[in-house]
């Protein structure tokens, strides 16, 4: 049947030959980006990789036909003695020849060197890109998608172990291979022209079922990038102290190196399949390419024998037949290659599915505009919170998940007091923290500031002005004062609100105990380091974020701020919370009923919604779940108490 432009139904599945198209192709390609990334760390190199190709190429094709021209001069240059002209001509091409050769011996320390640094500078640009990829969406739901997840895991070559760094030098290497036995195939041409072409042609028609089969492969490991995701991340922890005693305790070593290898096994079995079902098909074109190269020496033999040819030419042809097979054979190489390759189109991908092509915040080089409801003046600019910070019916649903974490919530956080939040593990405290520090929206409802939906406001601009310390609050392996200060735009320390900070967290006693005090690395793994118990580290993370609030943040979250502190600290630091708060916009998740009384305001999630709000004698005369939880609370305390 026609189709209405006149071709069949059949051809039209044919797709044309566009020469757009094919330029856009050749430009989308692997091999494209390998170069592209080359040549953006450091053009230098890229002439040097072009220099590399060439005389990879020339070189050992020059150095057989000057040796091979030599072995054809001995017979003559016996017959005439060393005096002859034979002689002279043999010792020349002979030292043209070896010299030739030993500086083809110079390949492997040269690409050595090559490699080395093209690695270094493409693997730290990739770094950046990557950074600046992750870094560009204002919340946090793109990393925990697991297709954004294994977009990184390929990126970085964690997958397959090799790195797309890798891949400028080896693809170079690659192509001077194929140049050289480009070169050999027209020195061949040079005694039958039909010779060259014809091993050239035969390669041509091989190359397409291994081209299948190194694609396959690759298609193969990326489609597994999950279960081997999953695999490196068993074997990883083996390797980490945090996890290394449990797994001693519990006797969990030989559970993990099953683990890590079930997974693994799950996740190269389609790739295992694809090789051998394509084993046929290679064994075919491994009895062509014999086949070809048999006709060819037959060739040689036959002349040879029959004194057609010089045996000069006959050595020269011989070394070339050597020469021509890497214009169209694979090798490891082309399999390391090809899974080099693989990840660099995620990078892309990532880029530009996460928007770091427009940076925001850190990156963005011109200010974002404020609403005028907002005055830029201030510690820093951006916008200030005056009166209150409203929630109003907001809903909050988990990619994938059928439930909602959080459904109508609805709650006032007035500018300059402290309200607690109060609620059983899983009714969404944290979740709600992050949609207030605009890391996630809601999926329903609306957040105002002072009037304003949250969402119009400049993200990067609100993050400044939340400081949180999380339950699970980032134990970095820097000095003191970088794990308090750091990240302020690049702003440098102020150490008066760094003193000021660490003593109202009640850590200044304990920086003052460090052997470099506040230049102390709090990492064991780095000579003169120290690590910290938890509640030294909780210490640390509360200095972070008060440190923020006197560097100009207006709202503080404290969820679980004192669970690692012994009794004393955490009673001392409740006693002194309304003062350390003062004027602070304040959210307090505790699960310590002694401890949320202090806030002026208390609110109960339950249920996915907030269903009691007041003071605590107010909630408590209410005789409501925030009553029945302190009450169930304090006789706990008072039977331990007997």
């Amino acid at each position: 049947m026609d189709t209405p432009s006149g071709t069949t139904a059949d051809d039209s599945r044919i797709p044309r030959f566009s020469p757009r198209r094919a330029i856009t192709a050749i430009r989308r390609s692997g091999q494209m980006r390998a170069c592209g990334l080359l040549w953006r760390a450091s053009p230098a190199l890229s002439f040097g990789a072009v220099a590399f190709i060439l005389l990879e190429g020339a070189i050992p094709v020059a150095s057989m036909i000057a040796l091979g021209r030599a072995s054809g001069s001995i017979p003559a240059a016996v017959q005439g003695g060393l005096d002859s002209a034979a002689a002279h001509k043999l010792w020349a091409t002979l030292t043209v020849g070896c010299c030739l050769y030993a500086v083809s011996l110079l390949r492997g320390p040269v690409e050595d060197l090559l490699t080395a640094a093209s690695r270094g500078r493409v693997n730290n640009m990739l770094q950046r890109r990557l950074v600046a990829a992750v870094g560009a969406p204002v919340g946090i739901s793109h990393l925990e998608d697991s297709e954004v997840l294994d977009r990184l895991a390929r990126v970085r070559g964690e997958l397959s172990g090799y790195q797309p760094a890798d891949a400028p030098m080896t693809l170079a290497g690659k192509v001077g291979d194929r140049f050289g036995g480009l070169l050999a195939c027209l020195v061949l041409s040079s005694f039958r022209w039909w010779l060259g072409l014809g091993l050239l042609l035969m390669w041509l028609v091989v190359r397409r079922p291994l081209k299948g089969m190194i694609a396959a492969r690759v298609d193969a490991v990326r489609r597994s990038a999950e279960p081997l995701r999953a695999s490196w991340y068993f074997a990883g922890l083996s390797m980490q102290p945090r996890s290394a005693a449990e797994l001693r305790i519990f006797g969990l070593g030989g559970w993990l190196v099953e683990r890590h290898r079930d997974l693994f096994l799950e996740g190269m079995a389609p790739t295992w399949d694809k090789i051998k079902a394509l084993n046929v098909r290679v064994a075919l074109m491994a009895l062509l390419v014999l086949a070809g190269y048999g006709g060819a020496c037959t060739l040689l033999a036959w002349d040879g024998y029959h004194h057609r040819i010089p045996l000069t030419t006959l050595t020269v042809m011989i070394s070339m037949l050597g020469m021509s097979v890497p214009v169209g054979t694979f090798t490891i190489a082309d399999f390391s290659l090809g899974l080099m390759l693989a990840g660099l189109p995620d990078l892309d991908e990532l880029e530009e599915s996460l928007g770091s092509a427009k940076p925001v915040g850190l990156l963005a080089a011109q200010p974002v505009p404020l609403p005028a409801e907002f005055d830029p003046s201030g510690p820093s600019s951006g916008p200030q919170l005056r009166r209150e910070l409203r929630l109003e019916g907001v809903d909050f649903r988990y990619p994938g998940s059928e439930t909602d974490v959080l459904a109508g919530v609805d709650l006032v956080l007035p500018a300059g007091q402290s309200t607690a939040l109060v609620g059983v593990n899983g009714a969404g405290k944290t979740t709600l923290v992050t949609l207030l520090a605009r890391l996630r929206d809601p999926t329903g409802g609306r957040i105002i500031v002072d009037g304003v939906p949250l969402t119009d406001l400049p993200a990067r601009e609100w993050q400044r002005r939340v400081a949180v310390v999380f339950q699970d609050y980032t134990k970095y392996p820097l000095s003191v004062r970088g794990n308090i200060a750091f990240g302020l735009l690049g702003e440098e320390p102020d150490p008066e609100a760094l003193a000021l900070a660490a003593e109202r967290a009640g850590a200044a006693e304990l920086i003052d105990s460090l052997p470099d005090g506040w230049d102390t690395v709090l990492s064991s793994g780095y000579p003169g380091g120290r690590d910290l118990s938890g509640g030294q580290w909780q210490r640390v993370a509360l200095a972070r974020a008060l440190y923020a609030v006197e560097r100009g943040a207006q709202i503080l979250v404290l969820d679980e701020p004192t669970a690692q502190l012994d009794v004393r600290a955490e009673a001392a630091f409740y006693d002194r919370f309304l003062e350390i708060t003062t004027g602070v916009t304040t959210l307090l998740i505790s699960h310590r009923f002694a401890s949320v009384r202090r806030a002026h305001a208390i609110a109960v999630l339950s249920g996915n919604r907030i269903t009691e709000y007041g003071g605590h004698a107010d909630l408590l005369a209410a005789d409501g779940e925030y009553a029945r939880m302190f009450k169930l609370q304090a006789a706990r305390f008072a039977e331990a108490s007997r």
